[in-house]
């Protein structure tokens, strides 16, 4: 077993929350509803230079949005970030941060998509727990879900994991514990054999994507089975695939049989369908927690354990 990973303090009332976009532009319209919601709970938002500027795709310049993030993670006045938007540019500066500081005194840092590659970095390499949640676009009135975001506020406090839902057909029975880690597939598949990539070997894996072509998926989770990603976890949980494409030749299966097919005759449990990805269901994940997967045919829970 893994040393359990550090945990960032909870918040209180009055904690300052940094948000910053470290990879794509945001509307500085519909930031004001993810305002709202971080001063419902009692928390004071702090924007950054990043939020509502944009350099073609990207928020700002590689130098911009690393400044922006590096000032973030320095600042000790700060009790979490908030991420706006991913899309693509976390790779492009990762490995220009700074932690120094950031590891003297851990804060939340949240957010989903192309922040997984933060999350990936933060318990690869540093061992700090981080929260897998939706940013901006979770908290607009068409796409917000009450159970996604207040479940972000549950774990800013210092709350545990306790999730249940409902069974899958293709879904395979069984119990296992193991640190929770994972998240975009298409990211987990790009950081292969960088220092952000994670060691599943006993851990609870999570891969959710949005956008893909179906072969694509098909050769992503091909990459991480020939990799060894897949063959010595204790447990996988599948989230959604939205807006899959297909080609004009169809590719013969969909998304949840891809990754079936990889999986099949490996001896843990998975499930599949779990609320989590691009979709309004998206529950907050801590993403480095020590958990215990249980899939039988009465459903799935995925519950926090407690290592103290």
């Amino acid at each position: 077993m893994r040393p359990a990973l550090l945990t960032p303090k909870p918040l209180k009332p009055g904690a300052r929350i940094g948000i910053t976009c470290p990879a794509g532009a945001v509307n500085p319209d519909g930031m004001n509803y993810m305002y709202e919601q971080i001063r419902e709970w009692g928390f004071e938002p702090v924007p950054g230079k990043t939020v509502g500027t944009n350099y073609f795709k990207f928020s700002g310049t590689d130098s911009e949005r690393l400044n922006d993030l590096q000032a973030m993670l320095d600042d000790s006045s700060l009790d979490a970030i908030l991420f706006g938007r991913g899309g693509y540019g976390v790779v492009r500066i990762i490995d220009q941060l700074d932690f120094t500081q950031f590891k003297k005194r851990p804060k939340w840092l949240v957010g989903y998509s192309d922040i997984t590659c933060i999350h990936t970095h933060l318990q690869q390499v540093l061992q700090i727990k981080s929260i897998h949640a939706h940013m901006y676009g979770g908290y607009q009135p068409d796409s917000r879900d009450e159970t996604s975001t207040q479940s972000i506020y549950h774990l800013l406090q210092g709350g545990e994991m306790l999730y249940q839902t409902a069974t899958h057909p293709m879904n395979q029975n069984g119990r296992a514990e193991g640190i929770l880690m994972g998240g975009n597939l298409a990211l987990l598949s790009d950081i292969a054999g960088s220092v952000s990539d994670p060691e599943t070997r006993g851990c609870i894996l999570v891969i959710e994507d949005v956008g893909e072509y179906l072969y694509n998926i098909d050769r992503m989770m091909w990459q991480l089975k020939r990799a060894g990603k897949l063959d010595y976890l204790n447990g996988l949980i599948v989230g959604s695939f939205t807006d899959t494409q297909d080609n004009e030749i169809p590719f013969g299966m969909n998304e949840y049989e891809i990754v079936k097919e990889k999986v099949k005759d490996l001896p843990f449990p998975v499930c599949f369908g779990f609320p989590v990805g691009h979709q309004k269901e998206n529950w907050a994940l801590k993403m480095g927690a020590f958990c215990q997967l249980e899939v039988s045919d009465d459903g799935v829970v995925l519950k926090e354990m407690n290592l103290a």
